[in-house]
């Protein structure tokens, strides 16, 4: 039977060293990793469900790379999603900060290591960054990053972006295990991506086909106050006066000449309810006007001219857009209905946050007897805006301006 070993006399407590002691401290370190196998597995499931739980595209990459960091120890990661010509088209970061994100200015753009593993879309383990062939350095500003591992994410067949992770935490190298599990996570990524993906296109479907309903809904409402609402009071206004010459007392007259110009001026709102109705808000505010405009040329028998100034598109809200553009038409259609006009000019500008419109023409001017209905419509749109309207002679011709705070 062989002798038991023991430490030299002097070292402590004596440690036994027979093949069954050996055996069952192998057994111990075994178990130890099954234990740490088991918990790397369950926090592989807790990223997966995790990532799995969003729909939003971008909160599903930043979910991806944290995962990322935490299942392999790692102080840096990114998810690079690719464009359609095989660069970069997003780069998200986990590890650095604001002031270094700010401080390396532009993001990357596929070169170096990052366009090898594009160029070449298999997981990748470097000991050193520095030594690979594809190595470009890194720019002026960007902390020192060392070890080194990449996995593609692939949807469907497509490769769809790549996993980075750069410096493993306590200076050790990525592991073969370190690859598989975030192979598990890139796999698990892929699928999640093509969710949030189908969900987008859906729920833009789904929008699409409300949207073409309201437009419907919209359209009938338009033609049925056209057709119905808008011819009748036509009629009626033209049977009152065909009689105004049949009456004698000159109060009855000018009592009935009142009544059709109420008429007149309802047909006139009536006429800027249908065009809001058939207004798009997800039309830029120029190209809006450029197609009111368009409309109203064959009741003026020409094209107004129109000229903007200023983030006209970028900084107008889609109520002021849709009241704008009531206003214009309601401006231009009394211009052709009563002045007389051979040209007119239109102005729209954005300075120090307040829109400021003109509408000029060469008519014959506003009388002073004129019924002010129109003048009054247009006056309360700005003022349930926050703003003003104004009109003035322009010798020939009226000017009407608004301003309307943004």
């Amino acid at each position: 039977m062989a002798e038991p070993m023991f430490e030299p006399p002097g070292h402590g407590a004596l440690e036994p060293r027979t093949p069954i002691d050996l055996l069952l401290s192998e057994l111990a370190s075994r178990v130890d990793e099954i234990v740490m196998d088991r918990e790397r597995l369950r926090a592989l499931l807790d990223a997966v469900i995790s990532i799995s739980s969003d729909l939003e595209l971008a909160a599903i990459l930043d979910r991806i790379v944290a995962a990322a960091l935490t299942l392999v120890d790692a102080r840096y990661g990114a998810m690079g999603v690719l464009d359609d010509a095989g660069g970069l088209a997003d780069f998200r970061t986990q590890g650095l900060s604001l002031e270094e994100i700010t401080a390396l200015g532009d993001p990357p753009a596929g070169r170096g290591i990052l366009g090898h593993i594009i160029d070449h879309p298999q997981p990748l383990r470097l000991i050193d960054l520095s030594s690979h062939p594809a190595s470009v350095g890194f720019p002026p500003g960007h902390p020192p990053m060392r070890t080194f591992l990449g996995v593609p994410v692939t949807v469907g067949e497509k490769a769809w972006g790549n996993l980075y992770l750069t410096d493993k935490r306590g200076g050790e190298l990525f592991t073969e295990d370190d690859e598989a599990i975030i192979k598990a996570l890139a796999a698990a990524a892929g699928v999640a991506i093509d969710n949030a993906r189908l969900y987008s296109e859906l729920a833009a479907s789904q929008a699409e086909r409300e949207r073409l309903v309201v437009f419907r809904d919209r359209d009938r409402i338009g033609r049925d106050l056209h057709d119905l609402v808008i011819q009748r009071l036509f009629a009626t206004g033209l049977q009152l006066q065909s009689i105004v010459h049949l009456v004698d007392a000159s109060e009855a007259a000018a009592r009935i000449n009142s009544a059709v110009d109420e008429i007149d001026g309802a047909i006139g709102d009536l006429r800027a309810a249908i065009f809001s109705l058939h207004t798009d808000t997800d039309q830029d505010l120029s190209a809006a006007v450029r197609s009111l405009l368009g409309l109203v040329r064959h009741q003026l028998g020409f094209m107004p001219e129109v000229a903007f100034s200023g983030p006209v598109d970028g900084a107008v809200s889609e109520s002021v857009h849709i009241e704008v553009l009531a206003m214009l038409r309601e401006a231009l259609s009394n211009a052709a209905r009563h002045a007389q006009a051979e040209h007119v000019d239109i102005s729209v500008a954005v300075e120090d946050e307040t829109l400021a419109i003109t509408v000029a023409d060469d008519g014959c001017g506003i009388p002073a007897d004129a019924p002010r209905r129109g003048l009054n419509n247009l006056a309360s749109r700005a003022e349930a805006l926050g703003g003003t309207f104004g009109f003035e002679d322009a010798e020939p011709g009226t000017r009407l301006h608004w301003t309307i705070p943004l």
